[in-house]
């Protein structure tokens, strides 16, 4: 994944003709932390994890990312994701810079007791470097409200009260109403603004979508509200479809009930690979990274893909959709609904004052509609797909709060 994040970097970064110094300078991680957890589990007997929180960048303020907890966290995903992150919030234009990272671990195999073991030792060993003007976590792939409590918890211990240090807590704990719908609506608003760019509606089109967890499922309810159609969604557990409309929020509650799509009875079942080339006008990626390759790209039936996930498109997959004439909307901007209403998260717990909810989705529509706009317009001026545009953005907006602060850069000009 890290060389992928950089191979579309590197495609902005040509158009821009930034010198190779610039470039490593740019996609150089500030920090890289990589400790030790060790617990005892419930057994008496010792586990052994490792933590890791990759630090890109910090031109722009105060860096933000999220922490995930997965077997397949390693050093060079937890880059990769910290690069994605700087340009998701240049993007956007919100004041904060890039990280991420995470555990080595599968929660599922870990008691509620342990996995609150882990997130405490992670939290002990990496206090110094993360805080509510140095680096806010937030959840990701295997964390929630609970554990971002958890880690408030733990850092106020040694700092004192600190809401600021992580966002996505619970609302008890100081979190913030929307967060937790945040991505899956901005993933609707981008998705709106693209049917707008091929003057179209959400009455006009089908979806498919592939992840049914928090963004997926918003995304899907979200949009379905805005009277387009679900017509399939797959999971981990497998794939279902109805032709006419799957029923959102009774697919909602049968997957809280039973971990998955698979089973829903309301629906025709099917193989969950095949989502990616669903007959359907829009595809919606909201799993894991990779999923669009040059394997399958070649057989997308959609027009649109809104990227929900990170990273889920390969270079390869790319390029074969930009020669197909295929919108992607990408992660850079089409997810970042989350770290937006994080922003807004970290600076009610700065003011110590509460926004109320229609005044959250107010600010993120606007954000979202202002960034897409910002976007496209860089998409037309240089003649280019919306991702090689939002990394152009992103790294021209990065790039001058980095001259402002280094002088020794002055040759330079984005």
């Amino acid at each position: 994944m890290l060389a992928d994040s950089h191979y579309y970097f590197h495609k902005a970064a040509d158009i821009l003709e930034l010198s190779d110094k610039v470039r490593d300078i740019l996609v150089t991680p500030f920090r890289t932390v990589k400790v030790e957890i060790v617990i005892e589990d419930d057994q008496g007997a010792l586990r052994h994890f490792l933590g890791y929180r990759v630090q890109h960048n910090k031109s722009r303020g105060p860096m933000k990312g999220g922490l995930r907890y997965h077997p397949a966290v390693d050093e060079d995903h937890a880059t990769a994701l910290a690069n994605l992150m700087t340009w998701k919030t240049a993007v956007v234009d919100i004041p904060f810079g890039g990280a991420k990272g995470g555990i080595n671990c599968d929660p599922s195999q870990l008691s509620e007791r342990e996995l609150h073991a882990v997130t405490q030792r992670f939290v002990e060993q990496i206090k110094e470097v993360i805080g509510p003007t140095l680096d806010i976590p937030a959840p990701d792939i295997n964390t929630n409200a609970k554990v971002m409590g958890w880690i408030m918890d733990e850092y106020s211990k040694f700092n004192g009260f600190s809401p600021g240090v992580v966002t996505g807590k619970p609302l008890d704990l100081f979190g913030s109403p929307g967060r937790e719908e945040a991505t899956g609506r901005g993933v609707m608003y981008t998705l709106d603004e693209a049917l707008k760019d091929q003057g179209k509606s959400f009455a006009d089109v089908t979806v498919a979508v592939q992840g049914f967890g928090n963004v997926g499922s918003n995304a899907a309810r979200l949009i379905a509200e805005q009277g387009a159609r679900i017509v399939a969604v797959a999971d981990h557990t497998g794939g279902v479809s109805k032709d006419d409309g799957l029923d959102v929020a009774a697919l909602t509650a049968w997957v809280k009930a039973n971990g998955g799509v698979a089973g829903f009875s309301d629906a025709e079942a099917f193989e969950g690979s095949e989502i990616a080339t669903w007959n359907a006008d829009v595809l919606i990626p909201a799993a894991l990274d990779g999923v669009l390759t040059k394997d399958n790209a070649g057989d997308v039936k959609a027009s649109i893909v809104v990227e929900g996930a990170n990273g889920p498109t390969t270079p390869e997959a790319a390029e074969i959709f930009h020669d197909r004439g295929i919108v992607v909307v990408p992660d850079i901007l089409a997810n970042a609904g989350g770290v937006t209403v994080s922003y807004f998260e970290w600076v009610q717990n700065i003011q110590q004052f509460r926004w109320e909810e229609d005044r959250i989705t107010a600010e993120l529509e606007k954000v979202m509609r202002r960034a897409y706009a910002a976007v496209r317009s860089v998409a037309h001026e240089r003649k280019v797909d919306l991702r090689t545009a939002a990394f152009v953005l992103a790294i021209q907006r990065v790039g001058r709060a980095a001259l402002a602060r280094w002088h020794a850069l002055d040759e330079v000009s984005f």
